[in-house]
């Protein structure tokens, strides 16, 4: 065999596999992004059903002013975030702290909880909450394979020529959520 085809055969299997690393990085990342996509869509359906809840809610608990206002704020942060950045994720877990503590108010009024209105509301707010949280878990294993492809070798070294970079994972601040579990909101009535 002449030293000059075995050059060229080496070289279009070299390429070949680079072409081969480049699709499959291209492919995991459109499958994470896929994956976003769907909690977007659960987080739009959650983020839409909380003025519905609110007000319901604020029928009964009308002194419980702090915890509206936390959760107005948070869903506004949500509002003004986009895509599967830090921010995004933030904004998610703080407006997550501030439904719990929705709930945690809720749970101080008897009258509320057999409200048909709030049961229903309630429970299509925990349908999405369960559907959120399995579709984080598929983003979250997305972006686990993905950030371990680009990490592996030889992928490691087109990752950075091509812009391919580790992606954060889709956590709620445990810390937020243990918050409003330490203290839970006061009830008052009165001026």
């Amino acid at each position: 065999m002449d030293t000059g085809l075995i050059i060229l055969i080496v070289l279009g299997v070299i390429v070949l596999g680079l072409i081969m690393i480049y699709n499959r990085l291209v492919a995991l990342r459109q499958t994470r992004n896929n994956a976003f996509s769907d909690i977007d869509v659960q987080l739009k359906q959650r983020f839409d059903l909380i003025p519905n809840l609110v007000e319901t809610v604020k029928g009964y608990a009308t002194h419980e002013k702090s915890v509206f206002e936390n959760v107005t704020q948070a869903r506004a942060q949500v509002g003004r975030t986009s895509g599967a950045g830090t921010d995004r994720i933030q904004a998610e877990g703080m407006l997550g702290s501030a439904l719990m503590g929705l709930f945690a108010v809720a749970e101080n009024y008897p009258q509320l909880k057999a409200d048909q209105n709030f049961q229903r509301l309630q429970a299509e707010l925990s349908d999405i909450e369960n559907k959120i949280a399995a579709a984080r878990r598929f983003f979250n294993s997305a972006t686990n394979e993905y950030n371990t492809a680009i990490q592996q070798f030889p992928a490691n070294l087109m990752a950075g020529m091509f812009g391919f970079h580790s992606e954060e994972f889709f956590e709620l601040d445990a810390a937020q959520a243990e918050a409003v579990r330490a203290a839970p909101p006061e009830v008052k009535f009165g001026a």
